[in-house]
């Protein structure tokens, strides 16, 4: 393996299937129309010609609601790039039909960006949106994002920032942790148990090793029925358990509600009551929303990692300062205002501005845009949804 690895790095060629930072700043990732564009363009002398952009989700049904995300990445793609960039503020909670995200300029500068930026604004919205949906179901239950596994390593960090900035409490990857400046949040693997040989060792061991500061949540069905394992557990660490972890694989779940009713009588009549109920494998919004009558906290994978991406389309709707726009588009520059009384308008950009309204895009590359203490991102996510104005 290590003669392999050698022979790759010295061909040059790259050991993992992704793109590195300089890749992407060059517009190595762009689909090849937008390099063939450009030579068709430079070949007319017309790579300089001025057009405004505009990234929207377009839907029929204009109830759904998403999160922006991805706003800081396209920041630092664009920062060396001859472009006036606006979006609304990351964070923010919008509709279809709502522009997010402009770019006015030189279309050569940014047209071979289109790929990478609708990529970073489409997955990180989709993840973000995914956790805000999860957040909603839990109401003011603990919620951890566990979904790292589920995705590619190399984007790891954007999954857990989108995750955490969309409205969970915390993140399992310590590198991602770092990076937010928070603590990472972690129970035990069934690896443990199963190499320890029994729960209550499995909780012994880790009391008596892992720093006190971690919350001892302890898996309790490697071996176990659910009830007897968590009594196994709380017995053999009765001072520091915090709560008992169920994974149970889904063929052994039966009603997974019910069997969380059994382990808290049991718990509780034989003096446990503190023990708190987490649950995690295969949750997503509706399993929250069954168990929420008596599980206390969730941990999340693939529902808040794997959302579904927001299928924002990035349009040309000017060019030379004239209005052009493809069929089915909305043309024209627009503005979108928030009015005195907290409600959204999309108008044209030279309609008269209500009294009292403000511009919710502004220049992406100031701070209140794309701030990098994502705590503060996470609590303007968490600010609109307590309005009660977005439903699952």
């Amino acid at each position: 393996m290590k003669e392999a690895r050698g022979e790759a790095e010295a061909d040059g060629l790259a050991r993992f299937n992704t793109a590195s930072e300089a890749e992407i700043r060059s517009a190595a990732v762009a689909d090849v129309y937008f390099h063939r564009t450009m030579e068709v363009l430079r070949a007319r002398d017309l790579e300089n010609t001025p057009v405004h952009i505009e990234v929207a989700l377009k839907a029929s049904n204009e109830d759904v609601w998403f999160v922006v995300a991805g706003l800081d990445e396209v920041a630092a793609l664009l920062d060396e790039v001859e472009v006036e960039a606006r979006a609304v503020p990351e964070g923010t909670i919008c509709h279809p039909n709502e522009p997010i995200l402009t770019l006015s300029g030189s279309y050569g500068a940014f047209a071979e960006h289109e790929t990478a930026i609708l990529g970073f604004l489409c997955q990180a919205s989709g993840v973000a949106t995914g956790a805000a949906r999860c957040r909603l179901a839990a109401g003011e239950r603990p919620l951890i994002s566990f979904g790292a596994r589920r995705m590619h390593p190399s984007v790891t960090p954007m999954i857990e920032r989108a995750a955490y900035l969309g409205g969970c409490d915390g993140v399992a990857v310590e590198l991602a942790a770092q990076r937010l400046g928070i603590s990472a949040t972690g129970t035990i693997p069934h690896a443990l148990a199963l190499i320890l040989g029994s729960t209550a060792e499995t909780a012994r061991a880790f009391d008596e090793v892992v720093t006190e500061d971690v919350p001892r949540t302890i898996l309790i069905d490697t071996f176990d029925d659910e009830k007897f394992g968590a009594l196994l557990a709380a017995r053999a660490i009765p001072e520091s358990i915090s709560a008992v972890r169920l994974d149970t694989p889904g063929n052994r779940r039966g009603d997974f509600r019910d069997l969380m009713r059994e382990v808290r009588w049991e718990l509780d009549r034989n003096g446990f009551e503190h023990v708190k109920i987490f649950a995690s494998g295969g949750i997503d919004v509706e399993y929250i929303l069954h168990l929420n009558p008596i599980c206390d906290a969730y941990g999340v994978g693939g529902a808040i990692a794997s959302a579904p991406m927001i299928d924002y389309s990035l349009d040309i709707v000017e060019v030379n300062g004239e209005d052009r726009s493809k069929r089915g588009k909305r043309g024209g520059k627009k503005r979108l205002l928030t009015l005195e009384d907290g409600t959204r308008r999309v108008v044209p950009a030279g309609a008269k501005i209500p009294a009292g309204a403000k511009d919710l895009l502004q220049p992406l590359h100031e701070p209140h845009a794309t701030p990098t203490d994502v705590s503060a991102l996470r609590e303007r996510v968490l600010s609109q949804l307590a309005t009660g104005a977005y439903e699952l």
